[in-house]
């Protein structure tokens, strides 16, 4: 079935569904990476995103249930160049074709991702449509231009929560305070509360491993309640959106950063970025891969490492934060730390999922971090 892909600068490719009819629209970005388009496909970071794989036939591991970032898919589509109907190999429970259908998410392939790539790389991340029912393009080109700009959106809003939860070896259940804002902490580690901005469920099983007591929590958690729960440190997940527009979440990191010892991974970052007197900017195109180079400043090691992010952090300026982490790529922030606090962060995904686990190390740090605050 023949779609049509436009961007709002006019550029348009013409390609298939895999999926059916569609009509679709959001953000167009690449991603590097040559596998791990099901992470990709369920990480809540790329809602609002059309995802353009630059490797070019994916789908051929097929899809399974031990690799799921979240209960569903939420990037608006997935571009490629070829698609895998058939998949081979073991793990595999369905086809890239049947998952997508079942999640509503358009597909289309027979595009020529390398074109549209170095587009995107020379003119920068833009609004897109892509449609089977519109034949006119400079129709769909309009439509383009019709949406919402990345900047200045808030897409927290359609990956949180509703209601605190909890991580088990099964999964996400369901978490129950007391009238006094009290939990059951059931295990002997470290109390932590999680902000799911659109948390990575590998994340939550690396905090796991480290020992960490977890409590998941929605964006609108108050620094009160934290306070009632009776947890013994922070963490800030990652997420999608601007992270300039989330005021009142960006208000309660810097109330926390003062009481807990905190760490931010994405978005999160980016959010303590802002409470801790810094601010936030576009990337051209972003950074959507598993190869991108980080120096740790520390130790002077260079990590491969994971990375999904519009935007970035800088702090010029800001006198009680330091820079750990710096990418190799172009320079942007990767990591910083508080010089009077227990408070570090990453722009990059140490869980990865896809990618390397040349980052991994975050976690154990943290765990130390908490271990030696005065809250432990």
């Amino acid at each position: 079935m023949k779609a049509l892909l436009a961007l709002e600068d006019g550029f348009v490719l013409e390609g298939r569904s895999f999926t059916g009819p569609c009509d679709s629209g959001g953000e167009v970005i690449f991603n590097t990476g040559m596998t791990g388009y099901q992470e990709i496909l369920t990480d809540p970071s790329y809602a609002g995103q059309m995802v353009c794989m630059t490797w070019p036939l994916i789908g051929n591991t097929g899809i399974n249930p031990e690799d799921m970032e979240s209960g569903r898919a939420h990037a608006a589509a997935l571009i490629v160049r070829e698609c895998c109907k058939t998949p081979s190999n073991w793990r595999a429970t369905r086809s890239l074709p049947d998952f997508l259908q079942e999640q509503g998410v358009p597909g289309i392939e027979g595009v020529d991702t390398r074109a549209l790539t170095l587009h995107l790389r020379a003119h920068g991340a833009m609004r897109g449509m892509i449609s089977t029912s519109v034949n006119d393009p400079q129709e769909l080109v309009m439509r383009a231009r019709s949406l919402p700009s990345m900047e200045g959106q808030n897409l927290v809003t359609r990956v949180m929560p509703d209601a605190p939860w909890r991580w088990t070896d099964a999964g996400p259940a369901p978490a129950t305070l007391g009238a006094d804002g009290s939990f059951a902490w059931t295990g002997g580690g470290p109390r932590l509360v999680a902000y799911d901005f659109g948390i990575k469920w590998n994340i939550l099983r690396l905090l796991a491993e480290q020992g960490f007591d977890m409590l998941v929590v929605p964006p609108s958690f108050s620094a009160s309640a934290v306070r009632a729960s009776g947890a013994q440190a922070v963490f800030l997940s990652n997420g999608p959106g601007d992270p300039a527009v989330l005021a009142d979440e960006i208000a309660t990191v810097r109330a926390l950063a003062a009481e807990y010892p905190v760490a931010g991974i994405c978005l999160g970052h980016q959010l303590l970025g802002h409470a801790l007197g810094g601010t936030t900017r576009k990337l051209k195109f972003g950074h959507h891969g598993c190869n991108h180079p980080v120096k740790d400043l520390k130790t002077g090691h260079v990590e491969i490492s994971s990375q999904n992010h519009g935007f970035c952090v800088d702090i010029d300026g800001v006198n009680d934060v330091t820079a750990t982490h710096v990418n190799l790529n172009d320079g942007t922030l990767e990591g910083f730390a508080h010089k009077g606090r227990p408070i570090i962060t990453v722009q990059h995904h140490p869980e990865a999922s896809p990618g390397p686990s040349d980052s991994r190390y975050f976690f154990a740090r943290f765990r130390e971090l908490v271990r030696e605050s005065a809250h432990c």
